[in-house]
């Protein structure tokens, strides 16, 4: 892993650390592995809940957007999430997740991130909202199961 991939606390002094970990009986978890179980496309997503709605976004191209924009592919119309909040970029067969110089930033683990190579499972916070970076390859969706190391969200 190349030095740009790794977590970059360098900005963690600025910003509370909000936990970007929740406990296994959290309300999301089931919702998410529902969704999870839903998918039959392999593919990356992103999961996450919007009010009392669970949103499923497919990342199908070069990049995608997140913030308070309207030109944003994910749109969060909340104050906690800057206009240009972060980007997901993919990286020949890899997802980087990158803040876009937000201003609350975005959390994995606890610690804020610059630059974050994004595996099936993570889970990251954009302004209050916890996102789930979903991966499902073509034999879990010919299996019709998720792989056992599934969420947490």
């Amino acid at each position: 892993m190349s030095a740009d991939d790794q977590l970059d606390s360098s900005t963690a002094a600025h910003s509370p650390a909000p936990s970007a970990r929740s406990p296994i009986d959290h309300p999301d978890a089931e919702m998410a592995a529902a969704a999870r179980n839903s998918l039959t496309e392999p593919g990356e997503y992103l999961i996450f809940t919007e009010g009392d709605a669970l949103r499923i976004v497919a990342l199908v191209g070069d990049w995608t957007r997140i913030g308070r924009s309207t030109a944003a592919d994910v749109r969060f119309d909340d104050p906690t999430v800057s206009r240009r909040h972060a980007l997901i970029i993919r990286e020949e067969s890899e997802l980087k997740l990158v803040d876009d110089n937000s201003l609350n930033g975005i959390f994995v683990d606890g610690t804020r991130i610059d630059r974050y190579k994004l595996a099936d499972g993570d889970v990251f916070l954009v302004g209050r909202y916890r996102m789930t970076f979903v991966s499902i390859t073509a034999d879990v969706v010919s299996e019709g199961t998720a792989p056992p190391d599934s969420l947490p969200v």
